[in-house]
C-alpha cells in the first residue's frame, strides 16, 4: 500500500520547507516589530498604515503561521484587532476546524459555551492538537466582538484520501462538496515538489507525487471554497484567514483557488524572522512580512515524521540532532504508545510532545524488525 506524507502529518519535525523562513545568512532582514515588503532584490521597509490601507481593500487577507509559534498567534490578534477597526463586517475562517464542527464555532461566537464545552464540540484534540492556548486569545477575540468563525477545512481522512486515491478516485459523495482545484502553477509544484522529496515514504510509486499535488491543492481548494462562500453571502465583508504559511506564500494557495473563483483581491501577510536574510523572495512572495524575533517559548519538537498505520504511527523520517535522534528511534520503527497511551493518531503524539517541559522524559514503546522494545525521549533543559 502506498502511503502519502501530507503535510499535516509532518508538524513534528522541526521547522522546515514546509513553514518555515529560510536559514539565516547575512544581513539581516530588518529589525522586530518592522514591516517589510519582498521585492526581487531586498525587500523594503513599509509604514504599517500602508500595509494596512492596502489590507483595507481586499477581500480576504490571509495570516500566514507557524502553527506552533506563540509569537505568530499574538500577531495575528494584532492583526485581527487594527483589521476589524479598519472593516467592523468582518469574519475569521480558521483552518483548525473542519466543517463539521462549524455548530460548535456558532454556539462559541453566540457566547453558549465554555472554553473546556468548545473545544470538546470542535474535537480539538483530535482535528487538530496544537495547543489550544495558542489560539484561544483568537478564539476570545471572537466571541468578545461577535465575529463569524468559519471552519475552513475538511476531514484529515479525505485529505489523505485525495493522496491517496487521487481526486476522481474519491467518490463525488465523499468530496464534501469540494469541487476540482484549479491547477497549480508550476512555481507552487515546484515548491511542493521540495516538501515531498524533503520527506520521502519508505516506499513509492508512480504517481505518488502526482497525487501528493492533488492532495495539497484539494486542501487549498477546500479552504477557498468556504471563505467564497462567506463572500457570495455577505459581499461587503473581510473575511481574514488564519492558515498555515505554506498555503500563503507567493499566493499559489488559498490564494490561487480564490482567484479561480472569482475573488481576486486577496492580501498576503506573513511573519519573518528578523534575523534572516529577506533577500530575492520576490515580490509576490507576500504584500508584507511582519519582522520577528526567533520566538522563544514555543513548544519542543521530537524531530520526526511519522505516517499513520493500523497498529500505530511509521517514522519515516528522523531529524539529524534531534530529541528523537539521541533517544534511538530511527526511520521504520513502529511508534505503539506514547506514555502509556496507543499512538492511534498523530494527534496523541503531537499532544504528548507539546505537554513535556524541560529536562522531562517521555517513554514510547516502539517496534522495529518485529520486536518491541521501549526508548525514552530526553527534553533537554531549555527545550
Amino acid at each position: 500500500m502506498n502511503r502519502l506524507p501530507i503535510l499535516a502529518a509532518i508538524l513534528l519535525m522541526p521547522l522546515s520547507a514546509s513553514c518555515s523562513s529560510p536559514p539565516i545568512t547575512a544581513p539581516a532582514c530588518g529589525t522586530p516589530g518592522q514591516w517589510m515588503v519582498p521585492a526581487a532584490a531586498q525587500a523594503q521597509p513599509a509604514e504599517p498604515r500602508e500595509v494596512l490601507e492596502r489590507m483595507r481593500g481586499q477581500q480576504v487577507v490571509l495570516l500566514g503561521e507557524r502553527h506552533d509559534s506563540a509569537e505568530d498567534h499574538r500577531w495575528q490578534l494584532h492583526m485581527l484587532a487594527q483589521l476589524h477597526a479598519l472593516r467592523p463586517r468582518l469574519a475569521i475562517g480558521f483552518e483548525m476546524f473542519p466543517r463539521r464542527v462549524q455548530p460548535a464555532l456558532d454556539r462559541w461566537v453566540a457566547g453558549a459555551l465554555a472554553e473546556a464545552e468548545f473545544l470538546r464540540l470542535a474535537d480539538w484534540e483530535q482535528v487538530w492538537g496544537f495547543d489550544a492556548q495558542l489560539y484561544l486569545p483568537l478564539f476570545h477575540f471572537a466571541r468578545m466582538n461577535r465575529i463569524p468563525m468559519l471552519a475552513l477545512n475538511v476531514e484529515r481522512s479525505l485529505v489523505e484520501a485525495v493522496g491517496k486515491q487521487g481526486f476522481a478516485g474519491v467518490p463525488e459523495a465523499q468530496r464534501e462538496g469540494v469541487g476540482r482545484p484549479a491547477a497549480p502553477s508550476p512555481a507552487y509544484r515546484k515548491a511542493l515538489r521540495a516538501v515531498y522529496d524533503h520527506h520521502p515514504a519508505r516506499s513509492r510509486a508512480d504517481g505518488d507525487f502526482a497525487r501528493f499535488v492533488e492532495a495539497q491543492t484539494f486542501w487549498d481548494r477546500a479552504m477557498a471554497e468556504r471563505i467564497a462562500a462567506h463572500l457570495q453571502q455577505a459581499p461587503d465583508a473581510l473575511v481574514v484567514g488564519i492558515v498555515g504559511a505554506g498555503h500563503v506564500r507567493d499566493g499559489q494557495g488559498v490564494a490561487h483557488q480564490l482567484k479561480a473563483l472569482g475573488f481576486d483581491r486577496t492580501g498576503l501577510l506573513l511573519t519573518w524572522e528578523s534575523a534572516a536574510s529577506c533577500a530575492g523572495l520576490g515580490q509576490g512572495f507576500a504584500d508584507a512580512l511582519y519582522l520577528i524575533d526567533p520566538p522563544q517559548a514555543n513548544p519542543p519538537r521530537l524531530g520526526v515524521a511519522t505516517e499513520q498505520e493500523k497498529d500505530g504511527l511509521r517514522v519515516t523520517q528522523v531529524t539529524a540532532g534531534s530529541i528523537a535522534e539521541a533517544a534511538g528511534l530511527k526511520s521504520g520503527d513502529l511508534i505503539l504508545e506514547v506514555a502509556g497511551r496507543r499512538a492511534d493518531s498523530i494527534a496523541v503524539l503531537r499532544a504528548a510532545v507539546q505537554r513535556q517541559v524541560s529536562g522531562a522524559w517521555l517513554p514510547l514503546k516502539i517496534r522495529r524488525g518485529g520486536e518491541e522494545q521501549e526508548i525514552v525521549a530526553r527534553f533537554p533543559p531549555g527545550s
